[in-house]
């Protein structure tokens, strides 16, 4: 690196830790941890020492730390109430059983990779799994004796936990139908696969500053939500009229959301592992490494610019600069979910249905893949709502096929409730959550299908633990966030803070916090009937949710929101 280049690509901002500026000394716990040794090396500690030797066996630094480079968290010691989340040690907190996060990139499985995980899940996991909101798929109940045994049958089949969690490059988000619906812009599959083969696990990748989440998409729905991404690859017609990609960078939600930003650049489709890997690059370079908590690529982004961004990518990490391109279309959020019966370009079908909010069991799994296989081409995708498609059915047993996943409860054609609905993995194993999600979550939509059976448009309600966002509650028409309410009596309940208008797409916008409500967590249901009753009641013919709210100003949206204590309209 050029003294000129080293010196343009100083932030307004000093002593973050920025290896590309000569900061190399680790400034906090985590960065001397990884220092001492990178997290893809615990995979061999566990297959020789921690394995035969069970939990007790385990390092604090790794167990802590390097075992998420391979997928591993401890799960939350069952019995611990939220008020402790954010007090109580790491030994009260965490149990000596995991969750294991699966990486799938693109979202794309066989019917024998399937068969596997549902196989890990009846066997390891108390046939308990669930879909994310990232195209994986979460195991819990999982013993570090068993993981040898866990990856060999992963493995076998193709499938990786490799770099799944950890300050590492997570998995690669794609279309669900890519290569075979018919309105794409492009097939993703080959950059997927491109940027896979090559970097996952890659030494000059496994210790960036924080996570760092990738789109690489030719859907013109933007399903894989490249709005919030830390870089995005959005199928467009470049200047020369073939497809390409446009580029965007520094998106990210949790405490302090931000979309992600254009760079103004289009990227050809054999240049996009180049520039992939060169963003990758620049992040670990110049990335923030003080503080945990501001070292995610949308803060850098936010300091440097856009202009900065790019040309610092161009001038330093890129064999050549990239042309000017078009923006993609904005896409609507409500058609991002893949669900229902869509016709596939080959003449065949995709058939997309909704787990429990995201809940799934091991096997139910296995006989999904049962039934890819006998209806179709063995393939099946996971989408970035929680969701799964089984692509490739044949038309004329479409409605057979529904037929058999509704008797599953997998519902093709779910209520708007329950298409909508999101939810964490919450209390029930994560240390970090403050409430319980899962099981609150399909109460909700239960009640709501029960109360407000006519409610006929699209409403996406996002149930999240804690404020990190895992659910993406900050861009859901309703997003609900755990919290805790003190009763009367002085004894602490499970609650939610209110946060109303949020979307992506055209208008994206951030839901705004409804300042002064906080819901008891068992009156949900009726202060959501409440709500959505009180928009029905005054919305025009023009209106959605989320547009009605977002043309309020405080005042209105404080009234519209207000709990029913203060209209008298509920017992």
């Amino acid at each position: 690196m050029t003294e000129t280049n080293r010196t343009r690509a100083t932030p307004r901002r000093r002593g973050e830790g920025q290896w590309g500026l000569g900061y190399h000394e680790p400034l906090n716990p985590a960065e001397q941890i990884k220092k001492e040794d990178d997290g893809l090396n615990v995979r061999e500690r566990v297959d020789r020492i921690f394995a035969p030797g069970g939990f007790r066996s385990i390092g604090k630094q790794d167990l802590r730390s390097r075992l998420r480079w391979w997928g591993l968290y401890t799960q939350r010691k069952q019995g611990v109430p939220g008020e402790r989340t954010g007090s109580a040690e790491p030994e009260e907190l965490e149990d000596e059983f995991f969750m294991l996060r699966i990486r799938i990139d693109g979202g794309a499985m066989t019917a024998e990779q399937l068969r596997s995980i549902a196989w890990v899940s009846e066997r390891y996991g108390r046939d308990v799994a669930d879909v994310t909101d990232r195209q994986n798929v979460q195991l819990h109940w999982i013993r570090i004796e068993d993981m040898p045994a866990i990856w060999e049958a992963l493995e076998g089949v193709g499938l990786t936990t490799q770099e799944a969690c950890g300050d590492t490059p997570r998995v690669i988000m794609g279309c669900p139908l890519a290569g075979v619906t018919a309105d794409e812009v492009i097939d993703a599959t080959p950059a997927i696969r491109a940027v896979a083969e090559r970097y996952l696990g890659d030494p000059a990748f496994s210790n960036l500053p924080r996570k760092y989440k990738t789109s690489i998409s030719g859907c013109p729905a933007g399903c894989t939500n490249p709005e919030i991404n830390d870089i995005s690859f959005s199928g467009v017609i470049g200047p020369d009229g073939e497809p390409g990609y446009d580029l965007s960078v520094g998106g990210g939600l949790s405490t302090n959301p931000m979309f992600a930003q254009r760079l103004g650049a289009f990227v050809e489709p054999d240049r996009v592992a180049e520039v992939w890997a060169g963003m990758t690059g620049l992040f670990r370079e110049y990335g923030y490494r003080r503080s945990r908590n501001h070292a995610r690529l949308k803060f850098l982004v936010k300091d440097w610019g856009v202009e900065r961004v790019r040309e610092v990518l161009e001038t330093e990490f890129l064999d050549a600069p990239l042309p000017d391109g078009p923006a993609p279309t904005p896409a609507p959020i409500a058609s991002r979910d893949h669900l229902g019966i869509t016709p596939l370009r080959d003449g065949s079908v995709a058939v997309g249905f909704a787990p429990r909010a995201g809940r799934i069991s091991g096997h139910q799994l296995r006989l999904i893949a049962d039934l890819a296989e006998r209806f179709g081409a063995g393939r099946i995708s996971a989408t970035a709502q929680q969701k799964l498609v089984i692509v490739g059915a044949d038309p004329a047993r479409a409605d057979e096929l529904v037929k058999h996943l509704d008797d599953l409860d997998l519902r093709t054609h779910p209520s708007v409730f329950r298409k909508g609905t999101m939810a964490c993995t919450g209390i029930e194993f994560c240390k970090l959550a403050i409430g319980e999600t899962k099981t609150r979550a399909q109460w909700l939509y239960a009640e709501l299908e029960q109360r407000l059976p006519d409610f006929d448009e699209d409403i996406r309600i996002h149930v999240n633990g804690c404020p990190n966002s895992c659910t993406r509650f900050q861009v859901a028409d309703i997003g609900l966030m755990a919290a805790l309410q003190v009763r009367p009596d002085g004894t602490k309940s499970d609650a939610f803070l209110v946060h109303l208008g949020g979307t992506m797409g055209r208008g994206a916008a951030f839901g705004r916090k409804v300042k002064g409500v906080k819901v008891y967590a068992e009156d949900a249901a009726d202060y959501l009937e409440l709500l959505l009753s009180r928009y029905q009641q005054a919305r025009t013919s023009d209106d959605s949710f989320t547009s009605y709210v977002n043309a309020l100003d405080a005042d209105g949206l404080a009234r519209f929101a207000a709990p029913a204590a203060a209209h008298g309209e509920l017992r």
